[in-house]
């Protein structure tokens, strides 16, 4: 059932990001009658599960229908050398039946059967359809290709521009309706943080207190790693028993952070104040009650949680003793620790020990908050790839596809975290489109820029091999990112 809701919650998201970017290249297209014979939601190579068009005045339904035969027939002939060469007719329409779908210039709107992207196929234009036939015809005035540089330019940013437009609208409603909540770093640092192996070797101790990163105080407790990688942060200001220190992070430290494969490699760290307990949890039936406070196991101190974690693995399948706060008593309770090394107990929540900063926002103060969030993390999101293409960090090793996104969304439905997570996916489309790589819009952008200050047009035959060049980058990076997380699954 967890599967089932993260694979939803994934498809969805999916389907509002193409639509909503598949519609801004539609409209910027009909806003200069350039001719759309196609809305995809989906492709669909070789038949569609709906196809809906306007023919003959009349709105026509297809499922699970084949696609429409092109408006040509193609004829291939040798010429006087010898040489094969390939004629293209276009068919007489007035043979065909009034009824018959060639016979109408209408989009043909559709959803496929491959649910991993969707496309317009905008007429006189090179695209990933490869439409080569379209383009030895004429060129027509309703055709992409006939259009002015500048209306091209637009047609193709429109795609970007409305996942961009998008993301401000989900944060504006967002904010508006829930605020912006986040942990203090001041609050964290009431006990100090927790700190794995890796933190532990950068010279990081439980119970630290970050004070700034590079100089800077970062006022957003789960901001910090992030300002660490994305910053490159050489220096941690930390207060250890009172004295303030700075650790020095090694050249290498953004390497090491990206290949972890538990991202949290520094944490909060609270008391571990029972709220409740797993069904057949063996501490309830050792006699420990909710508000207890667990501060040790056999004999060994625990007064945070996270000491607890990871002192109580070395006890699997062993009896053990573990010493609890009740108001003003200290008890020791008997149990047998499981093999999975766990007594069955949830940690109070969050609320419990810190409290949690919350920006309130009316609908007009949340707009221009809406746009600052979205281009922060639009700056971001740059700032990731700039750590994915430098080979010294090794980020590429971390990239992730299909799994990897579907993993991000929660176990539960929950409507703000799918919308939340749904603007952030809508900034990453827009950013990775926007790359200059031939088959993605950036390519197809930076020809028509190229276009406009050489007053130069690219050639067809330029645009087809550039087209093919991109589909194969853009294919390998989709087989590396999901190989990724093939390689993930069996570590």
């Amino acid at each position: 059932m967890v599967v089932l809701v993260k694979i939803i919650q994934f498809f969805l998201a999916l389907s509002i990001l193409i639509f909503v970017h598949e519609l801004g290249h539609f409209m910027a297209a009909k806003a200069f009658k350039v001719r759309v014979d196609k809305f995809y939601l989906f492709f669909d190579w070789g038949f569609s599960l709906l196809r809906v068009k306007r023919v003959n005045g009349k709105l026509r339904w297809k499922f699970f229908s084949k696609n429409v035969p092109e408006k040509y027939t193609v004829t291939e002939y040798r010429d006087a050398a010898g040489k094969k060469q390939v004629k293209y007719d276009p068919i007489d329409l007035s043979t065909l039946a009034p009824d018959d779908w060639r016979t109408s210039d209408s989009t043909e709107y559709g959803i496929g059967w491959f649910p991993l992207g969707g496309y317009n196929k905008i007429a006189g234009m090179i695209d990933e359809s490869m439409d080569k036939e379209q383009m030895k015809q004429p060129a027509k005035d309703w055709e992409f290709r006939s259009k002015p540089a500048w209306q091209r330019f637009i047609i193709m940013v429109a795609g970007v521009f409305m996942n961009v437009v998008l993301a401000i609208t989900i944060y504006i409603g967002l904010l508006a309706s829930n605020g912006e909540q986040y942990l203090p770093t001041s609050e964290v640092n009431k006990y100090g943080i927790s700190v794995d192996s890796l933190a532990y070797e950068f010279g990081f101790r439980d119970g630290d207190k970050i004070l700034s990163v590079n100089g800077e105080p970062v006022e957003d407790f789960y901001r910090i790693q992030m300002e660490m990688i994305l910053e490159d942060a050489t220096t941690i200001e930390v207060e250890r028993d009172g004295q303030k220190q700075v650790i020095h992070l090694p050249e290498d430290a953004t390497s090491k952070m990206l290949s972890k494969q538990d991202a949290n490699f520094i944490s909060y760290r609270v008391p571990f104040l029972v709220s409740d307990f797993s069904e057949g949890s063996v501490a309830k039936e050792a006699g420990m009650q909710v508000g207890d406070y667990i501060i040790g196991v056999n004999d060994i101190a625990t007064p945070y949680y996270q000491d607890f974690v990871k002192q109580i693995k070395q006890f699997r399948d062993q009896d053990i003793n573990v010493d609890v706060v009740r108001g003003f008593d200290t008890l020791t309770l008997a149990m047998h620790l499981p093999e999975e090394g766990v007594i069955g107990v949830y940690l109070a929540p969050l609320s419990e020990f810190f409290t949690l900063e919350t920006h309130e926002y009316t609908f007009w103060q949340a707009i221009p908050r809406g746009f600052s969030k979205t281009f922060s993390e639009i700056a971001d999101y740059w700032k990731q790839l700039k750590l994915i293409f430098n080979p010294s960090t090794k980020a590429y090793e971390s990239v992730g596809g299909f799994i990897s996104i579907g993993k991000i969304f929660p176990d539960t439905w929950m409507w703000s975290m799918f919308w939340r997570l749904t603007a952030f996916l809508s900034i990453a489309l827009a950013v990775m489109n926007i790359l200059p790589i031939p088959a993605l819009d950036g390519g197809h952008i930076l020809f028509l820029l190229y276009e406009i200050i050489t007053r130069r047009k690219p050639s067809d035959k330029f645009m087809e091999i550039a087209e093919y060049i991109g589909l194969a980058l853009v294919l390998a990076l989709v087989i590396f990112a999901n190989g990724n997380d093939i390689i993930k699954l069996f570590r």
